[in-house]
């Protein structure tokens, strides 16, 4: 799969794939694409804008989906760019339908109508989380995991952090996968850094997960480690046997209780 930039393919919200994937797992990237159908015009935003981090979690999606080859793990991925509905965010969120992302301006959503955002919730939230519903009960997941990237610079300040292992209240996975972060890279590896809950980025992992009593985790990657295809499908087979491990050590700990 790679994201649509240039032409106008509807809106096609979720990208389901490896429907058959045998794992228990379910991937999940939601900004994996910067598309911006032709309805909304743009937003308003320049091209540089469009393909910036603002728009898309830019390599997410090919870490996402050579995980979802090697670990056999059904993906859902969003269609539709981050600036036309954030599906990491519930509707009453500030940032859903953002009418400023970092330093930029969002024109074509700074006087939305009630309708208008409701429109979009329809169009574009609610069938994501639908087909994240739908694709966890078809495989029976028994753990759920988000892939994002984030930029080096944010606001002028650069960040150290290479990866980040997110969770909200439910901290099973990313305790086992912190746990054997040493055996598997040498990335500067944190928790709920760059963001953490208190951010609002954990709204997928609630909702799926946690509710769910689904184990979950979320894992941004910065985004200038996977800058290429080769750096996705490496930085994607440093994290599958990692998480395969954990996965397998949290499934041992639950059948003990």
């Amino acid at each position: 799969m790679t994201p649509n930039t240039t032409s106008d393919a509807g809106l096609r919200p979720a990208i389901v794939s490896r429907k058959s994937g045998a794992s228990g797992i379910v991937l999940v990237c939601e900004h994996a694409s910067n598309h911006i159908p032709a309805k909304f015009a743009g937003l308003g935003v320049s091209e540089d804008v469009r393909q910036s981090h603002v728009a898309w979690d830019p390599g997410a999606l090919g870490v996402a989906s050579r995980l979802s080859e090697v670990l056999d793990a059904a993906l859902v991925a969003g269609g539709v760019s981050r600036l036309v509905y954030d599906c990491n965010r519930p509707p009453d969120a500030a940032g859903a339908m953002p009418t400023r992302s970092e330093v930029f301006d969002i024109p074509g959503n700074a006087s939305l109508s009630a309708r208008d955002q409701a429109v979009r919730i329809a169009e574009v939230y609610a069938p994501f989380r639908a087909a994240i519903t739908e694709t966890l009960e078809a495989t029976h997941a028994n753990v759920l995991i988000t892939i994002h990237s984030f930029t080096p610079v944010y606001m002028g300040h650069p960040r150290g952090v290479q990866l980040g292992v997110l969770h909200d209240a439910d901290a099973r996975l990313a305790d086992a996968i912190l746990a054997r972060a040493a055996e598997h890279t040498t990335l500067k590896t944190e928790r709920n850094q760059p963001y953490g809950p208190q951010d609002g980025v954990t709204h997928t992992l609630k909702e799926h997960g946690v509710k769910q009593g689904l184990p979950n985790v979320m894992l941004e990657v910065r985004n200038d480690l996977i800058a290429t295809s080769r750096d996705q499908v490496a930085i994607a087979d440093m994290l599958a046997p990692w998480l395969q491990q954990a996965i397998a050590a949290t499934r041992a700990v639950e059948a003990q209780t």
